[in-house]
Parts: structure tokens; C-alpha cells; sequence
């Protein structure tokens, strides 16, 4: 595979954003209150247990500032203050265990938004299929399903608990506050408003810093596997050594943007400290005068100091988590344009095939562009195949062929016209009963590290070793068996290393012949085989085309001719038919 070698200046992350920012900040939020909605009684019960343990600092503050205050008196606490002391203690122990189940719970709802995120990616994709999935950079996509959503966690496991308690608990301190003293509530009041503008001026530029890093991540790992599919064509064009010193840059760049994110995450820490320093010193000048002359009573004043202290610290959580939220907004961005480019399910594909043994397609009056109707592939094509009948679809590259395996698939859906399997609308019938209805062998199998039974049994895991041997016999897998040192035992590398284009062919058409489908879909299966081989896998490809519906887009004249009927087509139309047979 060629590599495109870029200019050493290239940046990573020199693209623009197709969006602007604030519609992706509208798309990135919209996506993860959706998303929490799934995990939303975990959340409630994070909150609840948070919200209790918070609230037992109000009553801790005050039982110690009287435990503190009756000391002071030199009273003998444990004579006098036992009730007090218990209190505390118990105070303190529902505390920490609230404190406890208040992180299993954001855990447990870290996991299900993760989960079910997961689910509705890996869904999307599957419903696109690899006609979409091969218009998407694999590295990308890869660092969008794993480290995107491991980033989602933080958002419910901790910043959406930290974010309920940021705007209750102070309040609910404030008005313990008040009972007590009003001008110390007016200036808890005073430094609570100046707190959350220092953390949203600081907050903004983590989030984009968050977002640029995210996005950098995303084509730092689709170029490193790009290069690495294409190490081949580096090497041989001298440019290995030039292109690993490129990546290093990249990576230090990505260890700079990440350094940055993290200033600006302990920028919004330090501004809190300072709000809370600036309190808790303003409190002690206000209530030490007057617990002096005894206008205000000394356990008050301690509890009122006491209080102070812990009046910041739900909004120190929150700015510790805030950098969770920062992280997950990144990543929801880049999800939800993933999951927004994948068509959904259709709720109405629920419709039977009748006759489901023998399939006929139709193509009526097909219309289909891509690029928003900028690049025409069909125009109008019209094609019929009764039940039994092979057909190969030929033409110039680019011509639409494969696109006719794409339509039948339901992996793309025309903008005009129908395609119909047994008169049913394909995008009305159910995709996995429609995939379960079709076999396919395309040019480049897909073969996976794992023995070479295993890799046939893909197509029906549930088939016994007979079942393998017949299918591996009927496809002609067998007749390279001897050259294995364990027969269909023998372990295959990764990407089926270890077998030959030809023999990796014929294990395709082995899954198809184990599958037993009425539909049998082939796209260029003889594509990059010398003459010999593409008659032995045509030789395999009759056998299993035997009795089927068979639809084949090929250059090849020799496998076209090896079928029953073939179509030419030439500006998204069928221009020739010449009906006749091998």
C-alpha cells in the first residue's frame, strides 16, 4: 500500500473544523445528556450519597465547634459533652461512608454511560457498514472507540455529581451561615460569585484546549497507522528514517498541547484557593472582634470559622473534576459527528422476504450521488435478476459496481428509485436478516490471527467440524492443505499471514459455502490473481454460484465470462446486456 509522504512542516492538526465551535459545543452537549440519561440512576445516587455527606460537614462543624468550645472552657468532655462526642463520631463515620458509596455509585454510572455509548457506536457502524466504514480514517476511528469513550467516564462518574453539589451544598451553607450571622453570609455570598467567574474565564480555554487535543490525538493515530500500513513504500523510497523523525515531532507536539490542557486545569484550581483563602481569613477578621468583646458566642464563631472551611469544598470538587468535563466535551464532539454521519436503524425495517429460499433483486430507475450530489454514480439504472440467476456487472472503475453491492446491502440508500429483494424495499427488511439472506466474497478477505477452521466458521459459529471440512472441500480449500503443517488447524498470522492471495480467496469462498445463503455477492473476487489462480478460485466460485442469486462486479473478462449473464455499465446506467452465457 502507497504511503503519502507529507512535508516535513505538516501539522497534524493544521485542518480546520468543518463546524464551528459553537454548534459543536451545542452537538457535544446535546450528545452526552442524552448519553447520561442512560445512567441517570447511578447519578442520582452518586448525588444523594454525596449530598448527605455534605451535608454532615453542617452538622460536624457544629458539634465540633462546641466539642472545641467547651474544651476551651476546660470542661472534662468525656464527663459532660458524651452525647456530643458520640454524635461526631457518628457524624463522621455516615461521612465517610457516604463518601464511599458515593464513588461506587459514580463509578457504576461511569461504566453504563461507557457501556451503552459503546453499544450505540459499534451499532452505527455496523449499520453504515464498510462501504462508510472505508471512507473513515481506521486510526481515528479506532481512538474514537476506545480512548473518546474511556473519556466520557469522568463526566458521570464525578464531574455531574460535583456539578449538582457545586450548586446546592454552598447554598445550604450559606443559609446555616445566616441563622447565625448575616454580614459572614454576605461574604461567603461575595467570594461564591467571584470563584465561578475565575473558573469559567479558565474553564473555557481548557475546554478548547481539550477539544484541539482531542482532535490532534484523532489524526496523530490515523497517520501513525497509515505509515505503518505503508512501511513497505517507505522504506523502499528511503523516507523511514524522515518519517519517524516527523511522528517524533508530532508526538512532542501532542505532549506540549496535553501540558497545556493541565496548566489551565491547575489555573482553575489555584483561582479557587485563593477565593478560599481570601474567605476564611475575611470570616476570622469579622467574628474574632466579636467573640472578644462577647457580642458573639464562641462556639458560634467556631462553628462560623469552622464552616468556612468547608464552604469551598464542593467547589474544589468540581474544579478537580472540571478537567473530566473539559475531556468529555473533546470527545463527545468527535462521537457525535460519528454517530450523526451513520444512518440509525430504521424502526419500520421489520418487513419479511417472502420466499426466502430463491431471492430476486430489482434495481428500479436507480439514482445515487455522493459528496451532497457533487459526484453522480447512478443515473437511472435499472437492472433485474430472477431467482437462480448469476449476473457480472462490468464497467471502467468508478463506473458504480460496487456501489450496486452497497445498495443491495442497505449500506447506502439511493437518493431516487428502490432496489427490492422478492418486491420488498431493502431498506424495509431487517438488516440482520439481511445480511443473514446473502453470502459475500470481495477482493481482499480479511482473514484473522487464529487457525484456518476457526476463520471459516466466522460465517456460522455454530457449525460443526464436518460442516467446516465439507465447505473447505467444496471451495477447494483442501487442495492446499497438504502444504499446512496442521491442515485447517494450522494458526494464521494476523491479516491471514502465512497464505497466499489466491488461498486466502478460496477461504472466503469456503465462509460463503458454509453460510449457505440464497444471495451470493462478489465483488472483484479475482482481483490481483495470476490467470491460473483466478481459474481455480472461478472453478469454486461456479460451484458455490450453483443454484443461487448471484451478483458479481468485476473487470476481469475471464471471471465475467465464467457466469451466466453480464451487464456493462457506463455513466450509472446499464448501457449493454449481452444475456448470453459462458
Amino acid at each position: 500500500m502507497a504511503a503519502t509522504i507529507p512535508q516535513p512542516d505538516a501539522a497534524p492538526d493544521a485542518a480546520p473544523d468543518p463546524v464551528p465551535e459553537p454548534a459543536q459545543n451545542g452537538r457535544a452537549q446535546a450528545f452526552l445528556k442524552a448519553r447520561a440519561r442512560s445512567a441517570r440512576p447511578s447519578i442520582l445516587l452518586a448525588v444523594g450519597f454525596a449530598l448527605a455527606a455534605g451535608l454532615g460537614a453542617i452538622a460536624q462543624a457544629y458539634l465540633l465547634a462546641g466539642l472545641i468550645d467547651q474544651a476551651l472552657a476546660g470542661a472534662a468532655l468525656w464527663a459532660e459533652e458524651r452525647a456530643a462526642l458520640l454524635a461526631l463520631g457518628v457524624v463522621v463515620l455516615v461521612r465517610l461512608e457516604c463518601g464511599i458509596l458515593a464513588e461506587i455509585a459514580g463509578f457504576a454510572a461511569g461504566a453504563r454511560l461507557k457501556a451503552d455509548t459503546r453499544a450505540l457506536v459499534f451499532e452505527r457502524l455496523l449499520a453504515a457498514g464498510p462501504a462508510r466504514a472505508a471512507e473513515q480514517e481506521a486510526g481515528g476511528a479506532a481512538i474514537a472507540l476506545t480512548d473518546r469513550i474511556e473519556a466520557l467516564e469522568g463526566f458521570a462518574a464525578r464531574w455531574l455529581p460535583a456539578a449538582t453539589l457545586a450548586a446546592v451544598l454552598p447554598l445550604a451553607m450559606l443559609v446555616a451561615a445566616a441563622l447565625h450571622s448575616g454580614p459572614v453570609a454576605a461574604l461567603l455570598a461575595g467570594f461564591l460569585v467571584l470563584a465561578p467567574l475565575g473558573l469559567a474565564l479558565s474553564g473555557i480555554g481548557a475546554a478548547r484546549a481539550s477539544r484541539r487535543q482531542f482532535r490532534m490525538l484523532e489524526r496523530l493515530g490515523g497517520r501513525f497507522l497509515d505509515r505503518l500500513r505503508g512501511l513497505g513504500t517507505l522504506i523502499h523510497y528511503g523516507q523511514a528514517e524522515a518519517e519517524a523523525a516527523r511522528l517524533g515531532t508530532a508526538a512532542h507536539e501532542f505532549r506540549l498541547r496535553t501540558m497545556a490542557v493541565l496548566r489551565l486545569a491547575f489555573l482553575s484550581s489555584a483561582v479557587l484557593e485563593l477565593c478560599a483563602m481570601g474567605a476564611i481569613a475575611g470570616v476570622a477578621f469579622m467574628v474574632a472582634p466579636s467573640v472578644a468583646d462577647g457580642s458573639l458566642p464562641r462556639a458560634t464563631g467556631l462553628f462560623l470559622l469552622l464552616l468556612a472551611v468547608e464552604f469551598f469544598q464542593p467547589l474544589r470538587a468540581f474544579a478537580l473534576t472540571y478537567h473530566d468535563r473539559a475531556s468529555a466535551a473533546g470527545a463527545a464532539e468527535a462521537l457525535a459527528a460519528l454517530v450523526d454521519a451513520a444512518p440509525p436503524a430504521d424502526p419500520a425495517a421489520t418487513l419479511p422476504v417472502p420466499d426466502a429460499g430463491r431471492i430476486a433483486i430489482a434495481f428500479e430507475d436507480v439514482h445515487l450521488a455522493y459528496e451532497g450530489g457533487a459526484r453522480p454514480a447512478l443515473s437511472g439504472l435499472t437492472l433485474a435478476l430472477a431467482p437462480g440467476e448469476a449476473v457480472a456487472v462490468t464497467g471502467p472503475s468508478g463506473a458504480g459496481k460496487s456501489t450496486l453491492l452497497d445498495l443491495l446491502m442497505g449500506f447506502r440508500r439511493p437518493d431516487r428509485g428502490r432496489v427490492l429483494a422478492n418486491g420488498v424495499p431493502v431498506e424495509r427488511i431487517a438488516p440482520e436478516r439481511l445480511r443473514a439472506l446473502s453470502a459475500w466474497v470481495g477482493q481482499r478477505t480479511h482473514l484473522f490471527h487464529g487457525s484456518l477452521r476457526e476463520n471459516i466458521r466466522f460465517a456460522r459459529p455454530d457449525a460443526s467440524d464436518a460442516e467446516v471440512d465439507r465447505a473447505a472441500a467444496a471451495a477447494q480449500v483442501t487442495a492446499f492443505l497438504p502444504a499446512l503443517p496442521q491442515g485447517l488447524d494450522t494458526l494464521l498470522g494476523e491479516r491471514g499471514f502465512g497464505l497466499s492471495g489466491g488461498q486466502a480467496q478460496r477461504v472466503a469462498i469456503a465462509r460463503a459455502f458454509l453460510k449457505d445463503a440464497p444471495l451470493l455477492l462478489l465483488d472483484e473476487p479475482t482481483a490481483h490473481l495470476d490467470a491460473e489462480t483466478e481459474a481455480a478460485v472461478m472453478q469454486a466460485l461456479r460451484a458455490l454460484a450453483a443454484g443461487r442469486t448471484v451478483l458479481m462486479a468485476s473487470h476481469s473478462e475471464a471471471a465475467s465470462a465464467a457466469l451466466g449473464r453480464r451487464v456493462r455499465i457506463e455513466g450509472g446506467r446499464i448501457r449493454a446486456d449481452d444475456g448470453g452465457g459462458p
